[in-house]
Order: C-alpha cells, then sequence, then structure tokens
C-alpha cells in the first residue's frame, strides 16, 4: 500500500483558481469603493442617520472580521478537515472571505458630509502617504506565498514546507500589511464621513486581532517567531505600537 496521497482532481484545481480570480475580483472592487464610491457625494436616497449607519456598518464589518479570526483558529480549522478535502480547505475560506468582502461593500449604509477636502500641498502629501501605503502592501505581500494563500498549491498537491521569512518592509514592522493599509485609509486627501467610518471600524478591527493572529504564528513557527517579535519589536508603527 502506497503511502502518497492521491492527487486532487481537476475540479478541485478548478475551484481554486475559480477563488483566487474571485479574491484578485474581491479587491479590486474593494479598491473602487474607497477610492472612489466613498468619495463622491452620498445619492439622496441613499444618506443614512449617522447612529443606525454606524451600527449596520460595525455589523456588516464585524462578521467579515468574525470569519477571517474564527477560521484562522486551529478549532475552526479542525471542523474544515473533518467536512473538506485538505486540498479544498484554504479554497473555501478564500471563497467565503472575497464574497463577504464583496458584500460589506455592496451593503454599506451611507452617511453624507465631508470632513476635510484638501488641495495644493494638503493633497500632495496625503496623496504620497497613500502611495505609500500601496508599495508598503504590495512590498508585504510578495514575501507571501500568494499561489498558496490562494489554496492553488494545495489544490494542485504541491506539499511546501513551512518557512518564516523576514525580508522587505517585515524589518520594520511585523504586520506590513496592516501598516500599509492605515496609511491608505486615513491617508485620503479628501476625507467623507464614509471614508472615516470604514477607516475606524476597519483598522480597530486590524488592532484587535493581531494578538489572536501572534498566537497562531506562535503555535505555527514556535521559538522562530518568539525570536522575531525580539527582533522586530513593532507590530504596526514604529515607534508606537
Amino acid at each position: 500500500m502506497s503511502d502518497t496521497p492521491a492527487r486532487p482532481s481537476g475540479l478541485a484545481a478548478l475551484a481554486a483558481w475559480a477563488g483566487g480570480a474571485l479574491f484578485v475580483a474581491s479587491l479590486l472592487y474593494y479598491a473602487y469603493f474607497f477610492f472612489v464610491t466613498l468619495g463622491r457625494p452620498v445619492p439622496p436616497g441613499e444618506a443614512r442617520g449617522l447612529l443606525p449607519a454606524i451600527a449596520v456598518n460595525l455589523g456588516l464589518f464585524g462578521a467579515f472580521a468574525a470569519h477571517h479570526s474564527v477560521m484562522a483558529r486551529s478549532g475552526a480549522k479542525a471542523w474544515l478537515a473533518a467536512h473538506l478535502p485538505p486540498a479544498l480547505e484554504r479554497t473555501a475560506y478564500n471563497w467565503v472571505a472575497s464574497l463577504m468582502l464583496i458584500g460589506v461593500c455592496t451593503w454599506w449604509w451611507r452617511v453624507p458630509g465631508v470632513l476635510y477636502a484638501l488641495d495644493g500641498a494638503g493633497w500632495g502629501v496625503l496623496t504620497l502617504v497613500q502611495v505609500a501605503g500601496v508599495a508598503i502592501t504590495l512590498g508585504g505581500a510578495a514575501v507571501l506565498d500568494p499561489l498558496e494563500l490562494g489554496g492553488i498549491r494545495q489544490a494542485r498537491g504541491e506539499r511546501l514546507p513551512l518557512t518564516f521569512r523576514i525580508s522587505g518592509p517585515f524589518r520594520l514592522v511585523r504586520h506590513p500589511i496592516y501598516l500599509g493599509w492605515l496609511l491608505m485609509v486615513f491617508g485620503a486627501p479628501v476625507m467623507t464621513v464614509d471614508r472615516l467610518i470604514w477607516a475606524v471600524i476597519s483598522s480597530a478591527y486590524l488592532i484587535v486581532a493581531i494578538p489572536w493572529e501572534e498566537r497562531s504564528l506562535i503555535d505555527t513557527f514556535g521559538q522562530t517567531y518568539r525570536d522575531y517579535q525580539q527582533q522586530v519589536r513593532w507590530r504596526i508603527v514604529p515607534g508606537l505600537y
């Protein structure tokens, strides 16, 4: 009897590639939502009261955040492993996460109002802040394996050893993609009420989720990650957090 695992089916690979495409589409849809939709005046029929909108939007983003946090925990992973073949576990996660992100952006309750709209030098400075956020995010993502994150390697039956790499912006802070997020959402030169609500809710989730995420990384990489915590002191913002 052979110990070699059965090669995943072509259907699993197709589902994984489709999930990867959906993930990219959800990110593009989010980019349009934040940089275009939330920067426009709210149509009269879509305007909502501030407190009801905050409550609904908290619920929407909370459901999305709960999926990310709960499904990353070992108990949820064990449940997935009991109901799905290993080749499709990551793919299922990506499908649900992508659809939920699209749902949050689609059903977001709009709130009218503009806090500030800079031009001239102020516009240029904050635009550079956002560009820096994009660059840091892409630099952090480049260290990761997109095919593995997308579940495509798993669907193809590829088994890569767990490795922890310290390079690029990971030498500056332990969660550079989160730093990039903060720069992008708070660096908008036109800050509408909508954008501020999105920035505050999403950033609060990142800050709350980091300790859980780091415990999971310690469970996975052990002393290697503890050494990294000593080497790179700051979680998101150098000198602050």
